[in-house]
């Protein structure tokens, strides 16, 4: 069997979206059977909770998805952000009391099929954008699609670890083990 650059692309697809799909479902996970009040418990000395961090990572993989087809004009220029701005940012990282754990998970959920349908389509995963003005970024740095997506990939998976930590806290329930 002859290995083509198209029989290759499709097999690197089929890995960026069979990894993202795994660290999704850990993520979840760790919100099965919860309450909102309980979503909302900080269980920790940390101030995530497992609301706050699903909200979280369905609004960065968001931004990330739209930094592929639009650049850096996706994300704000963090060293330009006002203290409001700086604030209204943090609020990604809380589930309010007007917000429901079922409702951030169906977010979640629509961020992630459009991110998927940009791993099955987008024509050249090598194409790149200039980085967002932020400190954590390198000044004139690019990244390219594939990058990206492998970025949302290992923020995901971070991040269910610390749900896991959180939730094993909260009432004893494990991911494994």
């Amino acid at each position: 069997m002859t290995t083509t650059a198209a029989t290759l692309l499709d097999a690197e697809r089929s890995d960026l979206l069979e990894m993202l799909a795994k660290h999704r479902f850990f993520l979840r996970f760790t919100t099965r059977e919860l309450t909102d009040e309980q979503a909302r418990t900080r269980t920790t000395a940390s101030e995530l909770t497992l609301g706050g961090l699903i909200k979280h990572v369905a609004a960065v993989e968001a931004n990330w998805a739209t930094f592929i087809l639009d650049g850096p004009e996706a994300a704000p220029d963090f060293s330009a952000m006002t203290e409001e701005e700086i604030a209204a940012w943090g609020d990604a990282f809380v589930l309010r009391p007007d917000e429901t754990l079922a409702g951030v998970l169906a977010e979640y959920e629509r961020v992630a099929a459009r991110t998927d349908e940009l791993v099955r389509t987008l024509p050249d995963l090598n194409v790149t954008q200039p980085l967002p003005q932020a400190p954590w970024f390198e000044p004139g740095g690019r990244w390219s699609a594939r990058r990206v997506f492998m970025h949302i990939m290992t923020e995901t998976a971070q991040h269910s670890g610390h749900a896991d930590i959180i939730r094993e806290c909260l009432d004893g329930a494990k991911s494994m083990g």
